[in-house]
């Protein structure tokens, strides 16, 4: 029987997520951001809630184009308000608009990956916990990361849903050492 890391349980879509793309290291700066934002609307959910979601999202905020979500206007935060095939909730909504500016202004300067994975020399972090238990909700490198993003015009980007983000694009390698994902990323 294969091993997992036992957050994702038996939802088919949860193991695949585990198993295909949890921990896998992103260097595509659109990609990156994409998960960000992701990691920003399921604070206070459930990350299921936002993996069942997830192509919707892509439709509603235009494939995660930065260039795109960058220029939505008042009528795209009214439109996506009432698109109940995402989280309606204004503050994420504004916020995903008011990264999309932020990131530009990243990318164009230094390159949104770059940015973010020079906070692990470009390596990631290789954990080797035993239990969830051992796992953090946040780090002093997670705190740093998020202070910086904040200074950069970022919101909903605290230091939980950072080290979440950092885990979810493969900064840190959180799978358990028992997990069948854990050496293949290490």
């Amino acid at each position: 029987m294969t091993q997992r890391c036992t957050w994702c349980g038996t939802e088919p879509l949860y193991v695949d997520y585990h198993d295909t793309e949890w921990g896998v290291p992103v260097h595509d700066g659109r990609e990156l951001w994409e998960k960000l934002m992701l990691e920003g609307f399921q604070a206070g959910l459930s990350w299921i809630t936002i993996l069942r979601k997830r192509e919707t999202f892509r439709q509603a905020f235009d494939g995660f184009d930065p260039y795109r979500v960058a220029r939505y206007d008042q009528q795209d935060v009214t439109r996506l308000l009432g698109d109940a095939g995402i989280v309606r909730h204004r503050g994420k909504i504004e916020a995903t608009i008011g990264n999309a500016r932020a990131w530009i202004d990243i990318e164009e300067r230094e390159g949104f990956a770059k940015f973010i994975w020079n906070y692990v020399d470009g390596t990631p972090i290789q954990n080797g916990f035993a239990s969830m238990s051992e796992v953090p909700g946040e780090t002093p490198l997670s705190r740093q990361l998020s202070k910086d993003l904040k200074k950069a015009g970022f919101k909903f980007c605290g230091p939980t849903t950072v080290y979440a983000f950092m885990q979810a694009s493969g900064m840190v390698n959180d799978h358990m050492r028992s997990c069948h994902r854990h050496d293949p990323l290490s």
